[in-house]
């Protein structure tokens, strides 16, 4: 009841500055009052029993509601507020793929992820709200499967991101460094192999929104302030649909869609499908991911990124 009667004395206050009769207004508030307030009867002499239900300003006070999804700081958060994209062969992650690019069968595997530092949100593991610092790292390595698991190429990769997430909407700004190595016994074997010094350091903005809970679309742009071979800008694009929140054992299908363009391949780039069964934990986010990888365009192995790859195959990928 205090609260009413003060909002209400001030919208008196208000209107007297404005030029409203004052007299009125407080005739007409004061109705209000006494026609909805449990405490007065009709005749004003004595309490009667409650009326109408009246509009109570006092239920929308903060502490009238908790929902157990208070924003507080949190060190080393469980998830990410923006999520990593899933047919994205350059982003960090723990994953394995058997492929077919050309006329023999390669191993392409990265070891590494992305993991939250601080977070100034909700707890919400799989779908959490508010700002967030993340690092990542990841070591990207090519193996020839048919010539004794020769090592072809290493990419490293390593960055960090400031990410906010509300409702369907994320939004992130981030830097990460890339750079490309030839593997020893790729070089010892093809000794007139040009040795490309393929690095940049690149700032990013990435955009996000959720459709329904599982379904995501999302774009990146990228410009890198240094550059070795590589060229500054890069943008990148596409679609998921994958299980947002626990599967159980018996899981569910997912499907992720990535195109990239670059300019060092005058804005073409590579188009990545991935379809498979899916499982989200029970008390984390994370999302474990098998099923068929197909890659259109230039290499995801940066030291031969002229070269034209189709690849096809399977794998299993780890995602947080």
């Amino acid at each position: 009841m205090g609260f009413r009667c003060t909002f209400l004395t001030a919208i008196v206050a208000v209107g007297s500055l404005l030029g409203v009769d004052s007299a009125a207004a407080q005739g007409t508030l004061g109705g209000l009052l006494s026609q909805n307030s449990p405490e007065t009867s009709a005749s004003g002499n004595a309490p009667t029993a409650p009326g109408e239900p009246y509009f109570d300003l006092d239920h929308f006070r903060p502490e009238a509601h908790s929902t157990g999804d208070d924003w507080s700081y949190q060190s080393l958060p469980n998830g990410l507020v923006y999520r990593s994209y899933l047919a994205n062969p350059k982003d960090s992650r723990l994953s394995t793929q058997f492929i077919h690019p050309r006329d023999n069968w390669l191993w392409d595997a990265t070891v590494g992820g992305r993991f939250g530092v601080l977070r100034y949100g909700t707890r919400d593991a799989v779908r959490p709200e508010g700002f967030q610092w993340d690092v990542e790292g990841s070591g990207q390595v090519r193996l020839d499967l048919e010539n004794n698991v020769d090592v072809q190429s290493v990419d490293f990769r390593g960055g960090t991101a400031l990410t906010y997430g509300v409702g369907r909407h994320g939004f992130k700004f981030g830097y990460y460094h890339l750079s490309s190595h030839l593997g020893d016994e790729f070089l010892l074997k093809n000794p007139g192999f040009p040795r490309l010094n393929y690095a940049r350091d690149v700032l990013v903005v990435g955009y996000s929104i959720f459709a329904t809970p599982d379904l995501r679309f999302f774009a990146e742009g990228g410009w890198a302030f240094y550059t070795s071979v590589s060229k500054p800008w890069e943008f990148q694009f596409g679609t998921e649909w994958v299980p947002s929140y626990p599967t159980g054992p018996r899981g569910a299908p997912f499907v992720a869609v990535h195109g990239q363009l670059r300019e060092e391949l005058d804005f073409g780039g590579t188009l990545t499908a991935q379809a498979g069964w899916a499982w989200r934990g029970d008390d984390s986010s994370n999302l474990l991911r098998a099923g068929f990888h197909y890659q259109n365009g230039g290499s995801s192995q940066l030291s031969f990124y002229r070269d034209f790859e189709q690849q096809v195959g399977f794998g299993l990928w780890f995602d947080r």
